[in-house]
C-alpha cells in the first residue's frame, strides 16, 4: 500500500516538474517532425520510437495536446503553433467520429486546451477562433452523448465493441458533455427533441458507478471495496445487466489498474464541475446532494482501493490480480519492482490515478473532510516517483517520456526487449499525456497561476 511521503508539497516537486518541461519539447517535436497528415495516431514506442496501431485513432488528441501543454507550462510559442494548427488541420474528424466513445479524450486535450488558454489569456483573444472551438467543442460532446444504450433507469455511452457494452474508461471522456452541456448545447433527437447532455451525463455516470465499481455490498464472491470492472455487459434484448467483463485487464473479477485510474480522475473531475452549477440544474435528478454522492462514492472507493493495492511508491503493476504477483513477494510492502521476471508495471496508470488523487483530496477539503490531507499526500507522493530518473526518459533518442507504460497485456502488444520476460522500459501517448498533465496542475498548484481544470473556457456561456 501506498506510503506516503508527508512532508511534500506541490513547491518540492518543482525541480522535478521543470526537468521533466526541459526533456517533453524536444520529444514532442521529434514526434511531429516523424508524423505525416493521414497517419495513424502515435501510440506507443518500440525501442524508444513512436508506433501506431490503428484501432481507433484514440491517442491523436494527446499527441496535439502535449504541444499544447508544453507551451502553457513553458510559454515557448513553438509548441503552441504546431498544438494550435495541428488541431486546425487534423482533429475534424474526431469530432464526427461516430464510432468511439473516446471524444473526451481527442477534443477536449485539443480545442478544449486552446479554448481555456484563451480564456485565461495566454493566448491573444480572437472571436472567431473562439466560435471555432466552441463549436468543435458543442458537436463532440453531442455527438459522444448520441452514442447511446438506454436501460430501464437510464442508460449509458457504450463503447467501440457495441451497444451491449459500458467500459469504465469512458468515465474520464465524459468531460466532452460537460463542456458542451455548459457551452449551453443540446442533442436534438427525433421530432425536434431536446436531449440534455447533463442528464445523459448523470445517468451514464450513475451506471458507471453501478456496474463498474464495487462497494464491498455483497454483489457478487469478489465484492471487494473500490474493485474497478473494465467491461460491464448487458443484454440488448432485454437490457438487462449479464456480467463483469475485461478487455485489458486479466480477468473480469480481477482490476486492471488504468481502468481504476480512469475511474478516480474522471469523477474527481466531474465532482469539481458540478460544483459549478446551479441547484435548479440538479431538480429532476434528485436534487445536487443525490447526484454528488454517486460521484463521490465512486470516486472515493476506487481511490481507496488504489492506496491499498499499489506498492508503496504509487505505481502499480499492470492488474491488481495479475497471476504472476504472488511470484513478487510482500509485493505491496515495497517499491514497485519495475526489473523482475514475472509482471510489468504501468506507469501510465500512475500519471492518471495520481491526478485523481489529488483532485479528490482538493474537493474534500473544500468539504472540510478530514481525510482530505491523504488523498493529496498520495498523489504527490506517486508524483514524486513518476517524475523521478526510473521513470522520466532523458535519453533524446527515445521519443517517450514516461517510462515502463503498458497498452494491451493479454493481446501482446507491448514490447518486451531482450534480456527480459516482461514489458518495459516503453512509453504511451496516454501516459506521456497524462504526465504532463499532472506535472501542470502541481506547478499551478505550487505557483500562482489559475487553478487548472477542464472547462475553464466554458463560464461565460453559462
Amino acid at each position: 500500500m501506498i506510503s506516503s511521503d508527508t512532508t511534500l508539497t506541490p513547491q518540492t516537486l518543482l525541480p522535478r516538474i521543470q526537468k521533466l518541461w526541459e526533456v517533453s519539447g524536444d520529444k514532442i517535436l521529434s514526434i511531429d517532425q516523424q508524423e505525416k497528415p493521414g497517419d495513424s495516431a502515435p501510440v506507443f514506442t518500440v525501442e524508444g520510437k513512436y508506433t501506431a496501431r490503428g484501432w481507433t485513432e484514440w491517442t491523436q488528441g494527446f499527441v496535439y495536446g502535449s504541444a499544447i501543454l508544453q507551451f502553457d507550462a513553458t510559454g515557448d510559442t513553438r509548441f503552441l503553433e504546431i498544438g494550435r494548427e495541428r488541431t486546425r488541420t487534423r482533429m475534424a474528424s474526431h469530432i464526427t467520429h461516430i464510432g468511439v466513445h473516446d471524444h473526451g479524450f481527442n477534443n477536449v486535450s485539443t480545442y478544449g486546451n486552446l479554448l481555456r488558454l484563451m480564456q485565461e489569456g495566454k493566448i491573444a483573444e480572437n472571436a472567431w477562433e473562439r466560435e471555432f472551438y466552441k463549436l468543435a467543442l458543442k458537436n463532440s460532446g453531442a455527438v459522444q452523448a448520441a452514442r447511446w444504450t438506454a436501460l430501464p433507469e437510464g442508460g449509458f455511452i457504450h463503447s467501440f465493441n457495441g451497444p451491449h457494452s459500458l467500459f469504465a474508461d469512458t468515465i474520464r471522456t465524459l468531460r466532452a458533455l460537460s463542456v458542451a452541456h455548459a457551452l449551453g448545447h443540446v442533442l436534438m433527437g427525433e421530432h425536434d427533441a431536446r436531449i440534455s447532455l447533463l442528464e445523459r451525463l448523470i445517468q451514464h455516470a450513475t451506471a458507471t458507478a453501478k456496474y463498474a465499481v464495487y462497494y464491498g455490498e455483497g454483489r457478487d464472491l469478489y465484492d471487494i471495496r473500490g474493485r474497478v470492472v473494465h467491461e460491464s455487459i448487458f443484454n440488448r434484448n432485454d437490457c438487462r445487466y449479464r456480467c463483469p467483463n475485461t478487455q485489458q485487464g486479466y480477468a473480469p473479477f480481477t482490476t486492471w489498474t488504468r481502468g481504476l485510474a480512469w475511474i478516480m480522475t474522471g469523477y474527481a473531475e466531474q465532482l469539481e464541475w458540478l460544483a459549478t452549477l446551479s441547484d435548479e440544474e440538479f431538480a429532476s435528478f434528485g436534487g445536487r446532494k443525490n447526484v454528488e454522492a454517486i460521484f463521490l462514492k465512486a470516486a472515493r472507493a476506487a481511490s481507496d482501493f488504489y492506496l491499498e493495492q499499489t506498492p508503496i511508491d504509487g505505481i502499480p503493476y499492470w492488474d491488481t490480480g495479475a497471476p504472476n504477483l504472488y511470484r513478487l513477494g510482500d509485493y505491496l510492502h515495497q517499491r514497485a519492482q519495475i526489473d523482475n521476471d514475472y509482471e510489468p508495471v504501468d506507469s501510465s496508470a500512475a500519471a492518471i490515478a495520481a491526478q485523481g488523487l489529488l483532485r479528490l483530496g482538493r474537493y474534500l477539503e473544500s468539504q472540510n473532510d478530514p481525510q482530505s490531507k491523504t488523498y493529496v499526500q498520495a498523489g504527490l507522493t506517486t508524483a514524486q516517483r513518476l517524475f523521478s530518473e526510473d521513470y522520466l526518459s532523458e535519453a533524446p533518442a527515445h521519443q517517450g517520456l514516461i517510462l515502463h507504460s503498458i497498452y494491451h497485456r493479454p493481446n501482446g502488444w507491448d514490447h518486451i526487449p531482450k534480456g527480459s520476460r516482461i514489458p518495459k522500459g516503453e512509453s504511451s501517448m496516454w501516459g506521456d499525456y497524462h504526465a504532463r498533465e499532472l506535472a501542470l496542475y502541481i506547478q499551478r498548484l505550487a505557483g500562482e497561476e489559475p487553478y487548472l481544470t477542464f472547462f475553464r473556457g466554458t463560464e461565460s456561456s453559462t
